[in-house]
């Protein structure tokens, strides 16, 4: 099959804010089901790094795209959710690379006002900078787990069931996420008990 192919069966249809788009006739019926299932988060995930919907659309199209390309041997897998994350982190850091976005672009990004509830739980202050190149530097299930928790608000059992993960290993990549990203910005470790990880379950 090729990408012109795909291009007619996967397609998100432009909308107005609050619509999702539709998967079209003619996909296997498990990838229907994916696409149908994974869609607004994925679309909702770019959005806040991309900063706008137009874009995001043109990237989780692409990612989708990928994804049905290697569908048979994704289903084969016990990490499908996992990879399929992976083709979306990638996909959005090469558009943010690509556009030569991080560094100026979340000063005014919808993704600002959400990176101050990451520098409340890491206790930065608002004048470090090099806070979201941290955050892109992660590994992609660290990275998600941030990206899900802090930056969309998602709670612990959500992010579990995009990610195919027990929740206990969600807070476990969110703990190892906030060192990562302790260490990375060369904050000093803090001494008082870390708060309980999650929000709500």
């Amino acid at each position: 099959m090729s990408e012109g192919d795909v291009s007619k069966n996967v397609s998100p249809r432009e909308s107005s804010a609050g619509e999702t788009a539709e998967a079209r006739p003619g996909l296997p019926l498990d990838f229907e089901g994916f696409y149908l299932g994974h869609q607004e988060f994925f679309h909702a995930f770019a959005e806040i790094h991309l900063g706008s919907r137009s874009t995001a659309e043109h990237v989780v199209h692409r990612v989708f795209l990928e994804i049905l390309g290697g569908w048979g041997q994704l289903l084969r897998q016990d990490d499908l959710e996992e990879q399929a994350l992976a083709v979306l982190h990638r996909c959005v850091s090469d558009r943010l690379r690509r556009d030569d976005r991080p560094a100026a672009f979340v000063i005014n990004a919808p993704i600002a006002h959400n990176l101050r509830a990451v520098r409340d739980q890491l206790e930065i202050s608002p004048s470090s900078c090099g806070l979201y190149e941290a955050i892109l530097e992660l590994p992609t299930r660290q990275f998600t787990v941030i990206a899900l928790r802090y930056l969309l608000g998602y709670r612990t059992t959500q992010i579990a069931r995009y990610m195919g993960l027990d929740t206990r290993t969600v807070d476990y990549h969110g703990r190892k996420g906030k060192e990562r990203l302790r260490v990375r910005l060369g904050l000093p470790e803090n001494p008082r008990k870390t708060k309980k990880e999650g929000h709500g379950q």
